[in-house]
């Protein structure tokens, strides 16, 4: 009994001894445990924090990646007005500038992406480029245009008696036209949306004439052949980009040409008249015996071009109006030195529209097919309308192809074929834009 009470009294004591040192045992684990928990917690929430910084980054990436394939596509399948700079060069700067906003988004979380806001380039039929020279850059774009125009003219004098029967004089002639324009073009980037141009032409014409005059004892065909070759007329353009477009979103840009009288205009040349060139003392051909290079009279064009991006064609157009000022105390040259007074001409203007589509080939080469339309007034003479002057309509139909021959250099050919009595049978033009 004595020793079972010790025993148990011995037991009790160390229970009593031990039960705080088995508390703070566990107290220690518990607090290792916590501490732990919180280590791997914060471990964690950093790793979640990477993870949204990567999913981040790589969400601005693809949207960049998507961006730039569009560019690259739009610029492939690009048909004008066009093109300033070579498909290679795009899909380059595309790719620079996808870098360049998906690096500093790595680092800054939450930071929107930057748009180009330029439209998709397209190949040049016509005269205005639709894509504008990047700030600071500058487009060299030498070109050949061979144009070729055949007509027939039958010109009645006198009065019919009864509708079988004409008394007088009927001059017929065939008029076959050749002309070479060579053209150097310059275009400057001022920024991003403006850009201002300069074109230079040196123009050569060459015409056969072929008359054949009936009831006048003879029916021998005359050949009259004639040409020139000088400096054309120079122009200066400035073009704006309106808005901020994208896919399916139309491009405006906005434009005003003008056109100097350097060539050689028409009433410098020597007319093939002896005394007066109409009217009853009229004689000679009434032709010019060196041909103009020039209109002959200043002129300013405003214009409008849209571009409309639309996977997987890129559909393109522009409207115009070409206003010619007019000219006071005018004469032209005849022979023998003489000058015959003309008085005040204004020419009529010219109301213009076309419109054309796209399509890409493969990487390198791209189609286009275009419309171009021309509607030209009459012309006055001191206030009256010239006799014979007519509105006269310009349709032409265009194809054009462009191939990438390297980063820098674009070669476009384009062809027209002319859907009205008086524009050109045909015409062939080639370009090779440069860009630095």
């Amino acid at each position: 009994m004595q020793l079972a009470h010790t025993l148990r009294a011995g037991s009790v004591g160390m229970a009593l001894v031990l039960s705080p040192l088995v508390s703070g045992a566990q107290e220690v684990a518990d607090l290792r445990s916590a501490a732990e928990l919180a280590v791997e917690l914060k471990a964690l929430k950093q790793e979640l924090a990477e993870q949204r910084r990567l999913l981040h980054a790589l969400q601005v990436e693809l949207a960049a990646q998507r961006r730039a394939g569009d560019a690259v596509l739009a610029t492939e399948r690009g048909t004008g007005p066009q093109q300033v700079a070579a498909p290679a060069q795009a899909q380059a700067q595309a790719q620079a500038q996808a870098q360049a906003q998906t690096a500093p988004a790595r680092e800054a979380v939450g930071q929107a992406p930057q748009r180009d806001g330029r439209p998709p380039e397209v190949a040049p039929i016509f005269e205005a480029p639709g894509v504008l020279t990047a700030k600071g850059k500058y487009v060299l774009e030498p070109s050949l245009q061979f144009g070729y125009s055949s007509s027939n003219r039958v010109a009645l004098v006198g009065y019919t008696i009864i509708p079988a029967l004409l008394i007088g004089l009927i001059d017929v002639r065939e008029v076959k036209r050749n002309t070479l324009t060579g053209t150097l073009a310059g275009r400057y980037g001022l920024s991003n949306r403006t850009e201002a141009e300069i074109r230079i032409p040196y123009v050569y014409r060459s015409d056969s004439t072929v008359s054949r005059e009936l009831f006048t004892g003879t029916a021998v065909e005359r050949v009259f052949d004639t040409s020139g070759k000088a400096l054309g007329d120079i122009e200066l353009a400035l073009r704006h980009q309106l808005n901020d477009g994208g896919m399916d979103k139309p491009y405006y840009i906005a434009g005003l040409r003008f056109k100097t009288r350097t060539g050689r205009d028409p009433f410098e040349v020597v007319t093939d008249c002896t005394r007066r060139c109409v009217g009853e003392n009229a004689s000679g051909t009434g032709l010019p015996l060196d041909l103009p290079t020039g209109s002959g009279f200043y002129s300013i064009q405003p214009n409008l071009t849209w571009l409309f991006p639309s996977d997987p064609a890129i559909f393109f157009g522009s409207i115009s109006y070409l206003h010619n000022f007019k000219r006071n105390n005018l004469s032209r040259r005849v022979l023998a030195g003489e000058f015959e007074p003309l008085g005040e001409v204004k020419p009529g203007g010219v109301i213009g529209f076309n419109f054309g589509m796209g399509l890409a080939l493969n990487e390198r080469a791209s189609l286009s097919l275009g419309y171009d339309h021309a509607s030209m007034g009459r012309t006055k003479q001191n206030g009256v309308v010239v006799p014979g002057s007519v509105r006269t309509q310009l349709g032409t139909l265009l194809m054009g192809f462009s191939y990438r021959l390297n980063d820098k250099r674009t070669l476009n050919v384009a062809v027209g074929a002319g859907l009205t009595r008086d524009t050109p049978d045909v015409t062939l033009s080639f370009r090779l834009p440069m860009n630095f």
